[in-house]
């Protein structure tokens, strides 16, 4: 496992090393060892599989509130996605940028996304399957988002007329004024 942080502070593209014989690969996608080595959050609660059938699905922007806030482990298995991470950090110094990645279920890489990013992905193509690990059970009520259109985030999504969720699609914008002043004592992720 090969950890590359990016410009968001915490976050890291974790690239795998699969081991290759005739029957085909064996490849470790978690190790708490390894996390632990870097200050990394290393326990996980949860695993989801997000199916997706058409491409240009687009879920998100998501995070949660702390104390329920989730490190998550992201990867896409199948098809392939615009992955889009949001700092919501307030006492971070890149509060309010993001930063993007092209996943795919054929490359043997994933996200590690720290409590206070938002997230979000877009399929590139049908079949694009994403598989989620959490450090945290879901607790009703603690989901919030930011809508994935907003004018201040200014995302340039590689497809046009996303497919969305009613929920998604009625997101609010992001006031960063605001939401730091909401967040300063409770962090969301």
């Amino acid at each position: 496992m090969d950890f590359q942080e990016t410009h968001l502070a915490g976050v890291f593209q974790v690239l795998l090393d699969p081991n290759v014989d005739n029957r085909g690969t064996f490849t470790r996608v978690f190790d708490r060892g390894e996390m632990e080595k870097r200050g990394l959050g290393g326990s996980l609660e949860q695993c989801n599989l997000v199916t997706n059938q058409q491409a240009s699905t687009l879920r998100g922007i998501h995070y949660h509130l702390r104390p329920q806030g989730e490190v998550k482990l992201v990867q896409c298995v199948s098809g392939s996605v615009f992955d889009v991470l949001v700092d919501l950090r307030p006492e971070s110094d890149t509060y309010g940028e993001w930063t993007s990645f092209e996943l795919a279920g054929d490359r043997r890489e994933m996200l590690y996304i720290p409590k206070g990013i938002g997230h979000a992905y877009q399929t590139l193509e049908p079949g694009s399957n994403v598989l989620y690990f959490m450090s945290e059970a879901f607790v009703p009520g603690t989901e919030r988002g930011v809508r994935w259109n907003d004018p201040s985030l200014a995302i340039s999504w590689p497809l046009a007329n996303p497919i969305l969720s009613d929920r998604d699609r009625a997101l609010p914008d992001l006031d960063l004024d605001q939401h730091r002043r909401q967040h300063s004592t409770r962090d969301g992720s």
